[in-house]
């Protein structure tokens, strides 16, 4: 798809992934409408590369739905917004379970549904959902946010199939560790010895390859963060094992401590 002059909608815009997506995109020409609950992050980036800022709180049904609405227009769709999810389940109350399904899944999955009927009806688009590798396998303390990662695997992948031959192209992204921005930098956890990272920026870039070249889905992970997502998907109790033993679970308990006020 061609991104000059098209209008990109990009949730979670205010994070570190958010700023390097919407950077790139607008390197190539894209017209930037760009949201997230934090106006004034937001503001400054848009000032930088002449975006609109629409603020909304993906957790808020009827905000969500009052977004959907106002965009029916865009482009492109890259529901980037997430909540962390991370910690044992049995630590989660209802209510801290629903908003992250809200922003997970629900949300991305609505304005999906809103705004693709518009792009059929122009005959081009594209839709790009940003999961994790924890949607492509579950560890320890992932236990409610790979749920919502999973479940974006399968929205992609079916919205992929509903679409095919409209002119409308559907991507998935799936992350690994990323540093020097995001979730889990903030959270200050260390990984075990081995355990590679990737940068926002690469993120970005296979954002951009998805919506250009129409893939349907993109890790974005080294090689050993790569191969533990496989093994995970073909032999969970051993990937379990393997994260124990590696120090895996260590990390979760980590990163869960790090995210437990981000519920």
């Amino acid at each position: 798809m061609e991104l000059r002059g098209a209008k990109v909608l990009l949730t979670g815009a205010s994070g570190g992934l958010g700023h390097a997506i919407a950077r790139i995109l607008h390197g190539r020409g894209a017209s930037l409408v760009l949201t997230g609950r934090r106006t004034g992050v937001l503001e400054p980036l848009a000032a930088e590369l002449g975006a609109a800022v629409v603020a909304c709180d993906l957790s808020d049904r009827d905000a969500v739905a009052a977004l959907a609405e106002g965009q029916r227009d865009a482009d492109v769709l890259i529901a980037n917004a997430g909540l962390p999810g991370s910690g044992p389940l049995i630590e989660y109350s209802d209510e801290q379970i629903d908003r992250a399904i809200d922003v997970n899944l629900r949300a991305p999955a609505i304005l999906a549904r809103t705004i693709a009927p518009e792009m059929v009806a122009r005959g081009r688009g594209h839709i790009v959902f940003v999961s994790s590798l924890s949607g492509l396998t579950g560890q320890a303390g992932s236990a409610v946010y790979s749920a919502t990662k999973f479940g974006l695997r399968g929205l992609g992948q079916g919205l992929r199939g509903d679409l095919a031959g409209s002119g409308v192209g559907v991507t998935t992204v799936f992350p690994g560790f990323i540093r020097d921005a995001g979730m889990f930098h903030e959270t200050g956890a260390e990984l075990p010895r081995g355990v590679g990272t990737s940068t926002p920026g690469q993120v970005a870039e296979a954002v951009l390859r998805g919506i250009v070249r129409d893939k349907a889905e993109i890790v974005v992970a080294p090689a050993m963060m790569r191969i533990g997502s496989r093994l995970g998907g073909l032999a969970p109790d051993l990937a379990l094992r393997v994260a124990r033993i590696s120090g895996g679970d260590r990390v979760s308990a980590d990163v869960a401590r790090g995210q437990a006020h981000l519920r």
